[in-house]
């Protein structure tokens, strides 16, 4: 890393700000993966494109339906990252990496529910849990903890990406970045 890219020595107040923001999301996205049962505010948005994911894959094989739902909560902010990361606003590109491992975190807790069932679901008593039938169609279902800890791992690390190249990217030069 050249320290020269650093503008250490003279920080403006936008970048005194996005320090600040990236410091606070790193600390709610950490509160998030020390505690991934509790309802946080983008579990809202998770399960909108959860259920969009579905409703879009209706004409798909029924294990893919199921895989919908999970996925597409999942590729939703991959997308919109890219979208900043291809118009050259790696700041925001990195905050929304926050959102992925957030949205992986909350995948982790459906896939280890596979096989108690205790999740509260959309349409109540009876309604089919995806990842149930996933891993029953898959013969993986005894494997429920060690998928939905690999799930969660994989979002733990997505955020801790989203803290170092938000915070990096915060002290880039104007001229190496685009305005954010």
């Amino acid at each position: 890393m050249d320290i020269n890219k650093l503008k250490l020595n003279n920080f403006s107040p936008m970048m005194a700000a996005k320090i600040a923001l990236a410091i606070l999301a790193a600390w709610y996205f950490l509160d998030i993966a020390k505690n991934p049962s509790e309802w946080h505010f983008l579990n809202n948005a998770d399960l909108i494109f959860h259920e969009a994911g579905h409703t879009l894959a209706f004409f798909l094989p029924t294990f893919l339906i199921f895989l919908a739902g999970s996925a597409f909560q999942v590729i939703v902010p991959i997308v919109f990252s890219f979208y900043f990361f291809i118009k050259r606003q790696f700041y925001s590109a990195s905050l929304i990496l926050f959102w992925v491992g957030e949205s992986l975190i909350n995948v982790s807790v459906y896939a280890k529910d596979a096989i108690a069932m205790n999740l509260p679901l959309l349409g109540g008593d009876g309604t089919m849990h995806d990842w149930n039938n996933m891993l029953s169609m898959t013969g993986l279902l005894k494997y429920t903890n060690t998928i939905g800890t690999m799930i969660w791992l994989v979002g733990a690390l997505f955020i801790a990406c989203a803290i170092l190249s938000s915070l990096y990217t915060a002290t880039l030069r104007n001229e190496e970045r685009t305005a954010d």
